[in-house]
């Protein structure tokens, strides 16, 4: 029987791209509160930018939840089911850390404000650990290019809600209100969990917590050798290596250049907005039409010329038209890369162990995240004998300024491409591009 190809309309609205969707942005949200609201916080509160960047650190659970990733595939909550289960009691720990730093005041409660961003960090990990192992049961093979690019878009575009609204708003209110405010948002993720199903799998869970432990990384180096295993791990690390460098101070960044909060959270984050949603459906469609291979090339060098954007924004100046134009291509650019990256990822996991590999394999785009922002931090700022604990570990550095700052975070970028032509050769398509090449006529496209 001819499998009936679906229309444009039906590709991009179907039930499984709009639970991506809702998904993506639970994701985000917390994601984004550390790394955007928090530093805006800290920054306004007078914080150092190294210090800031030692903040980076809450960020370390989503290297290492590939630990407790099998606890989450062997264990099953007694409501709701596997999957659903541990979203609804993440989402709800999420809630709750979030709201606690209302409570805090980071010129008094320094080290408090690290533990509970180490909370916040680890609940949100381990809600991403369930979240991809859903999306993976959830989508067809030869839908992964297009569900991932709704997810990582929808996660792009939950920065808008702590990083546009929470700016502008801490501009008209106190920060404990904004902190608040913004949290509740993850009573979206709450709703999704509550009214979507359980994927229906033939799948039996692991019998035993050694057999989630063991399995998943032994098939992983199995299916495709070791030399080849540990090439996809490398290329994962590097792939987004420099924009995440790039990135990790942007928000302290605008603020240097002379924006305020309103400017930051308007102008960056609107304008932001609409090139990722743009982006999203451009970059879904690309992938679906020429193959994940493909598109990690084409989206690379793109996120590559992102990271020159900031450059030259450092040189202009506090120009708010600047600041829109440099914005809007680097959530398209960085977007489309991270939509690329995660259907790569998704199409290297087996079903029969996804929370474990996935978690596995993102949690390596995740490393950098936890000393980007200090790396960044100390290459821009430098490090003086008044900077204590930083001046006993690194001695006197000199600071480069953000302009040669961000040339370096280019140069980072390389690593990443240049394993593209082991892991995913330009005219090689994946196993999961393969269902896209026959059309409704059972004709390769």
């Amino acid at each position: 029987m001819k499998e009936k190809k679906l229309s444009l309309k039906e590709l991009l609205l179907n039930k499984r791209m709009m639970i991506c969707l809702f998904n993506g942005f639970s994701s985000g949200l917390p994601l984004y509160f550390l790394s955007q609201l928090v530093p805006a916080w800290l920054r306004d509160s007078g914080v150092d930018l190294k210090t800031i960047g030692f903040f980076s650190i809450v960020f370390l659970p989503f290297s290492f939840k590939y630990l407790w990733a099998p606890f989450l595939d062997r264990y099953i909550p007694p409501f709701l089911g596997r999957r659903r289960g541990w979203m609804l009691i993440s989402q709800f720990l999420l809630l709750g850390s979030m709201c606690l730093l209302a409570l805090l005041d980071p010129r008094i409660d320094e080290r408090i404000v690290l533990y509970v961003g180490l909370m916040v960090g680890f609940f949100s990990a381990s809600q991403d650990v369930v979240l991809d192992a859903y999306r993976r049961e959830l989508l067809p093979d030869e839908e992964l290019g297009l569900g991932n690019s709704y997810y990582a878009n929808a996660y792009r575009l939950s920065g808008f809600i702590p990083g546009g609204l929470g700016l502008i708003l801490a501009d008209f209110m106190p920060w404990p209100m904004v902190f608040i405010i913004i949290s509740l948002f993850m009573l979206v993720g709450v709703l999704q969990t509550l009214f979507i199903r359980e994927v229906e799998q033939d799948i039996e869970p692991p019998k035993s917590l050694r057999e989630a432990v063991v399995e998943p990384f032994k098939d992983f180096f199995q299916r495709d050798g070791f030399k080849t295993g540990l090439l996809i791990l490398a290329f994962i690390f590097f792939y987004k290596f420099g924009d995440v460098v790039a990135t990790a101070l942007s928000t302290p960044f605008y603020i240097d250049l002379g924006f305020s909060m309103s400017v930051i959270g308007t102008v960056a984050k609107v304008v932001g907005l609409w090139s990722m949603i743009i982006g999203g459906f451009i970059g879904g469609l690309v992938m679906y039409r020429v193959g994940i291979n493909k598109s990690l090339w084409l989206f690379g060098f793109i996120q590559m010329a992102t990271i020159l954007g900031f450059a030259a924004l450092s040189e202009i100046g506090a120009n708010v038209y600047a600041l829109g134009v440099v914005v809007a291509f680097e959530y398209l650019g960085v977007g489309l890369g991270s939509a690329a990256l995660m259907a790569f990822i998704a199409s290297c996991t087996n079903k029969n162990f996804t929370a474990t590999q996935l978690a596995l394999l993102t949690s390596l785009f995740s490393i950098p995240k936890i000393f980007a922002g200090l790396l960044a931090g100390v290459l821009i700022e430098g490090v003086s004998p008044t900077d204590g604990v930083f001046y006993s570990i690194f001695g006197a550095v000199g600071g480069i300024g953000y302009t040669h700052f961000f040339f370096i975070c280019t140069l980072l970028a390389v690593p990443g491409m240049v394993l593209l032509f082991w892991v995913a050769p330009w005219g090689q398509r994946r196993e999961a591009d393969e269902k896209q090449l026959v059309d409704g006529d059972g004709e390769a496209n």
